[in-house]
């Protein structure tokens, strides 16, 4: 069985002197460990050339984000299993084995992810995947340990494998025939909601995600592009629009959108509010650029089965969080969850 570890680099050098050697030691012989690099600029190269002089990398000729960045490298890349992984992330003693082990005991399960914790307060979980990701049927993403931005301490509480709607891009083990099978990341996302896109694919595909506990990692998070930044929230919603289309059924697709034309409306003026003239800006140019490339959406949703997949919650977790104030995951109606 061949693994290959991949970190898709982008002027990350200070996260590769910092998190590669531990990648490194706790990662071989059992994976081989490579870096793509998405054209960076800061010397990442150079320090790979001296200090890494043993391990592959990948040199792409432009950054192609994400998505694009990912696909590029694992076409040059033979292996049964991809494990995509941050630059900002420090792995811990066995902390690949774990999830193989589960994912190889049912081939029906496409992808998986660790437990992930905040590198700087470790008892914490951490906002990108904490303990596996999930959505509302409005398509807005949660994680057993992360409500928005309330975040969860690991008291044991999510220490058994579940199935999951969706695993971190952050740190997913995925088969690579089932990745191809699924066409893999969208090219079109550039960054942010791409992994969630792929595993609702995966879903309606007939696979499942899981979640393994019996490995960690912790992620620093924002290494790229920080929290508050319009950019981001333009991909955020840009991203989730394209997402919520290609893959929803037919009966439920133009509600679901209707609804989010309202809440995104009801976002941007917070954001007007709270001085956020770019993200307030954000919003209008996510939706717009998302109708003006609407005929190429419709094709990619003719290529996707439909089914009814499981474990996306069938509530509105804005409604819960903000209105009920409910904080955490497991005060959700677990009947909810299909």
């Amino acid at each position: 069985m061949k693994i290959a570890v991949v970190i898709l680099n982008w002027n990350g050098k200070k996260f590769l002197e910092q998190f590669l050697p531990t990648v490194i030691q706790y990662s071989e012989p059992l994976a081989e460990v490579i870096i793509a690099d998405n054209d960076s600029h800061d010397g990442s190269l150079e320090l790979l050339r001296e200090k890494f002089p043993g391990v592959r990398t990948i040199s792409l000729d432009k950054n192609y984000g994400f998505a694009e960045g990912y696909n590029r490298a694992f076409r040059e890349i033979s292996a049964d299993y991809y494990i995509l992984l941050n630059s900002d992330i420090e792995v811990t003693p066995n902390w690949i084995k774990p999830v193989i082990d589960l994912m190889e005991k049912d081939p029906w399960i496409a992808a998986c992810q660790p437990k992930l914790r905040s590198f700087y307060d470790r008892d914490m979980f951490e906002y990108a995947g904490a303990a596996g990701g999930y959505i509302d049927r409005y398509g807005y993403p949660f994680c057993r340990g992360r409500m928005f931005q309330f975040i969860e301490k690991d008291e044991g509480q999510y220490d058994q494998p579940e199935e999951i709607f969706w695993a971190t891009g952050a740190c997913m083990f995925v088969k690579s025939k089932i990745y191809w099978e699924a066409g893999g990341l969208d090219d079109d996302f550039f960054a942010h909601m791409e992994e969630i896109d792929f595993c609702w694919r995966l879903k309606n595909h007939g696979y499942k995600i899981m979640f393994c506990p019996g490995s960690t990692v912790y992620h620093i998070g924002g290494g790229t592009l920080p929290k508050n930044n319009s950019y981001k929230t333009f991909l955020n919603i840009r991203n989730n629009l394209m997402m919520l289309f290609k893959n929803l059924p037919s009966h439920r697709l133009w509600f679901v959108y209707f609804v989010r034309i309202i809440l995104d409306l009801v976002a941007s003026v917070k954001f007007l509010i709270d001085g956020g003239f770019k993200d307030f800006f954000a919003v209008f140019r996510a939706h717009g650029h998302f109708l003006s490339h609407i005929g190429l959406h419709y094709k990619k949703r003719r290529q996707i089965p439909k089914q009814r997949i499981s474990k996306m919650y069938q509530g509105s977790i804005v409604f819960n969080h903000y209105l009920r104030r409910i904080k955490k995951f497991s005060e959700l109606n677990q009947k909810w969850f299909s």
